[in-house]
């Protein structure tokens, strides 16, 4: 059995890789759109040059991005840019770096870094008239892409590691990652896939599930470390929830058997009258099939995404303090700190339970496809 669970996980990574898209950078929310703007606006002018801004501060760090920042002190900025791949009608396909742009600075190509607006963070191409438009395909590396694929590595590392030390050692206890993994994955099957999804069917959904849970758990831990090459947002990406939430609801929907698509648009129980006039019932129940994987999608991505918030939040009202008095900024400091390490102890315990409610949800749902009549 350990070593089905492992090759489960394997084989659930390599289709993860194989299926993951690009992670696109989220517009600003509506409200925030016109402050951002208007900020944007009197920099230019240079009236808001020297002000600390605390929504560029938070929403630059939280976002995607098409290089990974790593310092920034005056004019002197240390990032690693990533690889940018484009395709356009009009200039095909083109591939360079991003620092090709000098930080948003420079054209390249016939493209643009755009750093100020409403397409803020987007690479958008200049056509001839002088007017910009976003291009057909963009393909880059981003730096939630570029995440993505340094956990992968590092999990299919890890398991790989294991694996071999179980074949090696056969007949020994665990011991090393060994000892820390193995209750893991029996926890995930004895007490999340079996109660959920029954003995008997169980096995085939393991593999996503295993996969579904350290990947979670994992990018929530590796965007708590605040050094490359943690730091990102991953798990904060709704872009990054949303296809994890459709793996779900795609292997619910293949894996409904005829019992459960009966209860849809046929629910034993209601009287006819009820289902032949106006059809009811299966559009509540088409609705809730939809309403499951939303609710995936929405409940990690914020709960993740607002712990990131919450501590720019505090970083930022050292700088808000800061500009009053450097006393004051001083003083501050201690009370923001103190609170930032106690919120990073939450997201610690937050990040392994967000893993585990995303992995039961999906369960709970897999079993509720697959159950037969009574």
């Amino acid at each position: 059995m350990k070593r089905k669970a492992v090759s489960y996980i394997l084989g659930g990574l390599l289709f993860l890789v194989l299926v993951s898209a690009k992670t696109v950078r989220q517009p600003e929310p509506a409200h925030e759109k016109a402050a951002t703007e208007q900020h944007d606006e009197q920099v230019e002018h240079g009236e808001a040059e020297e002000e600390f801004y605390p929504p560029d501060f938070i929403f630059d760090h939280i976002l995607d991005a098409y290089e990974w920042h790593i310092l920034s002190y005056d004019d002197f900025h240390l990032s690693i840019p990533l690889p940018v791949i484009i395709y356009s009608d009009s200039k095909g396909l083109n591939v360079f770096m991003f620092s090709r742009f000098h930080h948003g600075h420079d054209d390249y190509r016939g493209f643009r870094f755009v750093s100020q607006g409403a397409l803020k963070g987007n690479i958008v191409e200049i056509m001839e008239d002088g007017t910009t438009a976003l291009p057909r395909l963009d393909l880059s590396i981003t730096k939630n892409v570029l995440a993505i694929l340094i956990s992968l590595i590092l999990l299919l590392w890890i398991f790989l590691s294991v694996a071999k030390a179980y074949r090696r050692h056969p007949d020994k206890a665990p011991a090393g990652l060994q000892n820390l993994l193995e209750p893991i994955i029996l926890f995930i099957r004895d007490d999340i896939a079996k109660p959920s999804i029954g003995e008997h069917k169980y096995e085939r959904f393991m593999p996503f599930l295993l996969t579904i849970f350290f990947f979670i758990w994992f990018n929530n831990m590796m965007g708590l470390i605040p050094i490359f090459p943690g730091g990102a947002n991953v798990t904060g990406s709704i872009s990054v929830t949303m296809l994890l939430a459709l793996f779900t609801f795609v292997i619910t929907t293949i894996s409904g058997n005829r019992n459960y698509w009966q209860h849809i648009f046929n629910m034993p129980g209601v009287p006819w009258w009820v289902k032949i006039p106006v059809p009811l019932m299966p559009v509540i129940e088409i609705i809730g099939m939809i309403t499951k994987p939303f609710v995936l999608m929405v409940r990690l991505f914020a709960n993740i995404a607002a712990g990131h918030i919450i501590v720019l939040g505090f970083f930022s009202l050292i700088f808000i303090f800061g500009q009053m008095s450097v006393g004051l900024g001083l003083g501050v400091s201690v009370v923001s700190l103190a609170f930032t390490i106690f919120m990073t102890m939450i997201e610690l315990l937050v990040a392994l339970i967000q893993a585990y409610v995303f992995t039961l949800l999906s369960a709970i749902y897999f079993g509720m496809a697959t159950e037969e009549h009574h």
